[in-house]
């Protein structure tokens, strides 16, 4: 058999596999339920996933506040949805999660000038990016990932608390299963490594929402995550051009596009069959497994990186 043949086999058995794992996770939120009288908040909403989540809580008539870093793509943003739905109550807020202090002003802000909040969207987050030591000494892609929602949420939790019943989601990413949490590395302190800081992270949105979810028993607000699916976004523009073209061309054939990518998001936030359900993790608007990564499912290190979370964010202080 020659070799070119034995390739073509190969690339024929793993587009098969990758056009049956779509046509798995590539569903839509079926939920009808309205939003009126409902604040939502969504990170990173001026495009991708983030902006069709918002787009679809301002169809529902959601008072919708699109928290974003770049405040020129985030007005634009706010326009488009105003003009597509009709909804007036849409603001822009600018919010830069790796940047602590940035989430401390956004959440001081919001909770001056919002009676309620009914649902918080951890949506943004980066990949690719190299080492970037932010000024308060956190690893850039890790701080927009993690300990910059994990602020945010606490900071948020009173508001939440009060507005109750609510909701918190969290978009993770299926990579979580190669992530691993190294206690003594969490700010790129011994080593750095692009795709393995995303990987990590992932997987600690996922610990985060199971020890949040935990502390949160009892008080109306639910957390839960999820796998978005794979999505034609933005989110690859910072890898390499050696590894980002060809996923580009993946993606072009075989990904989703971003407004079903935001299904599984806006399943957690809105539908009815979530009710009640809190720490479990999605994916194609279904419960799903993360155990493919047993850590996700390790309570201990679920409360320790809360703990360290904690003091690095200065959430105790």
């Amino acid at each position: 058999m020659s070799i070119v043949l034995i390739i073509s086999i190969a690339v024929a058995v793993v587009s098969v596999i990758v056009c049956v794992y779509l046509k798995l996770t590539r569903t839509r939120c079926t939920c009808k339920a309205d939003l009126t009288g409902k604040t939502v908040i969504v990170t990173g909403a001026n495009s991708g996933i983030g902006y069709f989540t918002a787009l679809d809580f301002a169809t529902r008539n959601a008072r919708v506040i699109l928290a974003c870093r770049n405040m020129d793509k985030a007005t634009e943003a706010c326009s488009k949805i105003k003009e597509e739905t009709g909804n007036k109550n849409i603001i822009a807020k600018h919010l830069e999660l790796s940047s602590l202090k940035s989430v401390r002003k956004f959440a001081d802000e919001i909770k001056k000038e919002e009676k309620r909040l009914h649902i918080l969207v951890n949506n943004a987050g980066v990949l690719g990016l190299p080492q970037i030591m932010t000024d308060e000494g956190l690893e850039y892609m890790y701080a927009t990932n993690h300990f910059g929602p994990f602020l945010l949420t606490n900071l948020l939790l009173d508001l939440l608390k009060a507005s109750a019943p609510s909701r918190i989601v969290n978009v993770s990413s299926v990579v979580n299963k190669m992530g691993r949490i190294d206690f003594g590395n969490l700010r790129a302190e011994r080593a750095f490594n692009r795709q393995a800081i995303y990987f990590n992270s992932k997987l600690a949105n996922i610990l985060f929402t199971k020890e949040l979810a935990r502390i949160l028993k009892g008080t109306g607000v639910s957390a839960n995550c999820l796998h978005p699916g794979s999505v034609n976004s933005g989110l690859l523009r910072n890898l390499p051009a050696v590894v980002r073209e060809p996923l580009r061309l993946l993606a072009h054939f075989y990904f989703m596009t971003a407004e079903e990518g935001a299904q599984t998001t806006i399943h957690c936030a809105v539908s009815e069959k979530v009710e009640g359900i809190s720490g479990i993790y999605f994916m194609g608007c279904k419960e799903a497994d993360s155990s493919a990564n047993r850590v996700s499912q390790d309570e201990g290190v679920a409360r320790k990186l809360w703990e360290i979370s904690e003091t690095y964010t200065g959430l105790t202080q």
